[in-house]
């Protein structure tokens, strides 16, 4: 197995950031300092250290879909002790959330300690589609609907296509394929209108289900296979 993948599924890092440690020098294995990045190794027989700290046998990789409550961070950890996604699940294993969903949102997020797929869900070649559910002050318009599913000018650029759908008069279903920081909010606040409420209801083929606040479950081999094949790694 190529070293960047064996550290990528250790969870260490993606592979792209795995092939930058390889380079710069911060793993050995075998005692041998390598930097280069078609070193191969047989993982549980030879001994890979990153910085100092040996990386164990290959761990099961996990893969936890979670309801975020709104008040929770999606991070790891944070700097002013907000609650984060990982306190709401499993501390026996450690995993991390894919993506961001802002604090004032709810709904679906994924954690696993699976490097390379965390790492092809979070670029934008690869990125899946996720459904929102979105609650505004007002009713928009068609065209404010036409607006949104074509593309908002904002202070980054405009943003790419959408599908959109009314669901009542102040709610709206929306699908996006790009992950710009607080898109939604912002994508509705240039057309005039303030949200309400955000939940995530789907991450390509992962729906909430009867996923409540707060609850989680794990992935079926299933959904995991199709998470693979849909990001190309299968």
């Amino acid at each position: 197995m190529r070293l960047q993948k064996y550290l990528a599924q250790q969870g260490i890092a993606s592979r792209r950031k795995a092939e930058e440690m390889i380079q710069s020098g911060r793993v050995r294995v075998n005692d041998r300092i390598v930097t280069e990045l078609g070193t191969k190794i047989e993982p549980g027989k030879d001994m890979v250290v990153v910085d100092g700290t040996p990386i164990g046998t290959q761990k099961e990789l996990t893969y936890i879909l979670l309801y975020k409550p709104v008040g929770v961070v999606s991070t790891a950890s944070d700097e002013f002790r907000r609650p984060t996604v990982v306190e709401l699940v499993p501390k026996d294993i450690r995993v991390y959330p894919v993506g961001r969903l802002d604090y004032d949102s709810e709904g679906l997020i994924l954690l696993t300690n699976d490097g390379e797929l965390t790492y092809r869900l979070t670029h934008p070649r690869f990125e899946l589609p996720k459904t929102y559910q979105v609650t505004v002050w007002g009713h928009p318009s068609d065209w404010d609907l036409k607006s949104l599913a074509t593309g908002v000018e904002l202070s980054d650029g405009i943003t790419a296509k959408a599908d959109v759908m009314r669901l009542k008069p102040n709610m709206l279903e929306i699908v996006l394929r790009e992950g710009r920081n607080r898109q939604i909010r912002r994508m509705l606040s240039a057309l005039g209108y303030e949200v309400i409420n955000l939940k995530r209801i789907a991450i390509g083929s992962l729906k909430i289900g009867s996923l409540t606040a707060g609850e989680y479950r794990y992935l079926s081999q299933q959904e995991v296979d199709a998470l693979y094949i849909a990001v190309g790694l299968r």
